[in-house]
């Protein structure tokens, strides 16, 4: 479960590190975000190796797509996922992918959604 205030590690090569979530983009009066949904997100650190090359500056807004949550998520055949950390992969305005790469495994739910892309770019899948 997300909230606003959380911090999320970011966990593609775009450049940043860590992004506090600030706004939850689906539903009216949402006050949780789970694996798969959108969220707002402020840049608070940047990775420290080749800060010249980085595709995101600090303190800029973005979208970001949750792929990992610390709660639990079942998927429609009854599977429940838990991971050790909160994390995100950083969109661009048009919801395409920011970074060419994903570090870590991947839950299968990924498969359908318009977010299939990640599937290649990650070096897992979990079912």
């Amino acid at each position: 479960m997300i909230q606003k205030e959380t911090y999320l590690s970011v966990v593609d090569n775009s450049g940043a590190k860590l992004l506090n979530c600030i706004y939850l983009n689906k539903g009216y009066k949402k006050r949780y975000a789970y694996i798969g949904d959108c969220v707002l997100g402020s840049v608070k650190t940047l990775r420290t190796k080749r800060k010249e090359s980085v595709k995101i500056q600090k303190g800029s807004i973005t979208t970001a797509l949750i792929i990992r949550a610390k709660f639990y998520c079942s998927d429609f055949t009854g599977n429940r996922l838990k991971f050790f950390e909160n994390s995100v992969v950083l969109l661009t305005k048009q919801n395409k992918l920011l970074g060419t790469r994903i570090f870590g495994a991947l839950p299968s739910f990924f498969r359908y959604t318009r977010f299939f892309k990640l599937i290649f770019l990650s070096t897992g899948i979990l079912k």
